[in-house]
């Protein structure tokens, strides 16, 4: 049961119907925050340049699934490498968990 529920596969060895969705590719993008500045100021950003972004430090950030917000998180390290754990799954309009 477990087989067919993570990896599309029956307890007969067939393939289930999760098999078609198995290979969708899904932009996923982690939204540390959001800065409005003109392209005349970007331009003149430098190596090492900061950007302040409005959102506080400790504050969850978003996780987003082609662009619609599906979770919010916080940063994390694992050996050496920036990563997200997930603390909240966002519900749809429909009151369905994404």
């Amino acid at each position: 049961m477990a087989d067919e529920r993570e990896f599309g596969v029956k307890s007969d060895g067939s393939r289930s119907e999760m098999e078609a969705v198995l290979d969708v590719k899904l932009e996923v993008s982690a939204v540390l925050g959001t800065a409005e500045m003109p392209i005349s100021q970007i331009l003149k950003l430098g190596r090492g340049a900061v950007v302040e972004l409005e959102r506080s430090v400790g504050e969850d950030i978003e996780l987003h699934a082609n662009n619609q917000l599906i979770a919010k998180g916080e940063v994390i390290v694992v050996d050496g490498r920036l990563g997200v754990t997930v603390t909240d799954v966002i519900k749809s309009p429909s009151g369905h968990e994404v």
